[in-house]
C-alpha cells in the first residue's frame, strides 16, 4: 500500500513540471507582468489590438460586446473600437483576407483568439519585444522568439529599431544561447535613448504588457470568475466538508480504537 502511494506521488511530481510548462508556454521567455483584474490595462490592450493587430489577424471567437466585461460601455465600443459597418454583437474579423495574407506574407495570419492559451502570455510578451531588423528576410524583420517569422514589426515606430551586432569580419555576434546580439539603431515613440547608447524601454514594455494582458483575457474571458469560484469551493471543502469527514471518521472507527 505504501509503495503504491509513493509511486503515485512520484508520478504526480513528474507530471507537474510538464503541466506548468504547457500552461506558461514553455521556452526561455521573459515573464509577462499581466493582471487580468486590471481593467484599465485591458482597455488599453483592447485599443492596441484593434488598431494594430485586427488589420491582419482575426479573433473569430471574441465578440465586441464581450468588451463590456472589462468596463467599456457599448457606446465606447462603437465609437472607439469598431468600424461603422460592424455591429456590437459581431466577432472580431480581420480586415485583410486570408488569400491576401498568404500572398503577401507566405502564410495566412493566424487567428489570435486562443494564442495566449496555446503559447502562453510569456511567449506573447517576449515576441512583441523580440523584433529586430534582418535584411535577409522578405519583410526586413526577424524575431528572437520566432526565428524567420513572416510577420513585419508593426510596432517599430513605438519600440524603435534594433539590428544584429556584427564582429570585425562582418559576421553576426551570437550570445551563449546561439541567438544574435542586438544593438539599437534608433529609439521609438515609447522608448528613449540613454547617454551610453542604450535604450530605455519601460514605456514600450508597458505597451506590450497591456496588449499581452488583453490577449490573455481574450483567450479566456471568464478566468477571473473561474478562479474566484475555485477559491469559494476550496473554502467550502475546508470549512464544511473537512470537519464532517473528520467526525464521520471518528464515528466509524470509535469501536476499533
Amino acid at each position: 500500500m505504501k509503495k503504491t502511494f509513493k509511486n503515485t506521488i512520484a508520478a504526480l511530481l513528474l507530471v507537474a513540471p510538464i503541466s506548468f510548462a504547457a500552461a506558461s508556454g514553455g521556452g526561455d521567455y521573459d515573464h509577462a507582468p499581466i493582471d487580468p483584474r486590471d481593467k484599465v490595462s485591458l482597455q488599453r490592450g483592447a485599443q492596441i489590438f484593434v488598431n494594430n493587430c485586427l488589420s491582419c489577424h482575426s479573433a473569430s471567437a471574441m465578440r465586441y460586446n464581450r468588451l463590456k466585461d472589462i468596463g467599456l460601455s457599448e457606446d465606447d465600443i462603437k465609437k472607439n473600437l469598431m468600424f461603422t459597418t460592424d455591429k456590437v454583437g459581431d466577432v472580431m474579423q480581420a480586415h485583410m483576407s486570408p488569400a491576401d495574407g498568404k500572398k503577401w506574407f507566405g502564410a495566412a495570419p493566424p487567428d489570435l483568439t486562443l494564442i495566449a492559451r496555446s503559447r502562453g502570455a510569456d511567449y506573447i510578451y517576449s515576441y512583441l519585444r523580440g523584433f529586430y531588423k534582418d535584411p535577409t528576410r522578405p519583410t526586413g524583420w526577424n524575431n528572437l522568439v520566432f526565428d524567420k517569422v513572416g510577420m513585419p514589426h508593426v510596432l517599430w515606430e513605438q519600440q524603435g529599431v534594433r539590428a544584429v551586432k556584427l564582429d570585425a569580419n562582418g559576421k553576426p555576434v551570437l550570445d551563449k544561447h546561439g541567438k544574435p546580439v542586438l544593438v539599437w539603431e534608433s529609439a521609438g515613440k515609447l522608448t528613449r535613448m540613454a547617454k551610453d547608447g542604450s535604450v530605455v524601454t519601460t514605456e514600450y514594455d508597458e505597451y506590450a504588457r497591456d496588449l499581452t494582458n488583453f490577449m490573455s483575457y481574450m483567450a479566456e474571458p471568464a478566468q477571473v470568475q473561474r478562479k474566484q469560484i475555485g477559491y469559494v469551493v476550496l473554502m467550502f471543502l475546508l470549512a464544511v466538508l473537512l470537519p464532517l469527514a473528520y467526525f464521520l471518521k471518528k464515528e466509524y472507527w470509535k469501536d476499533v480504537h
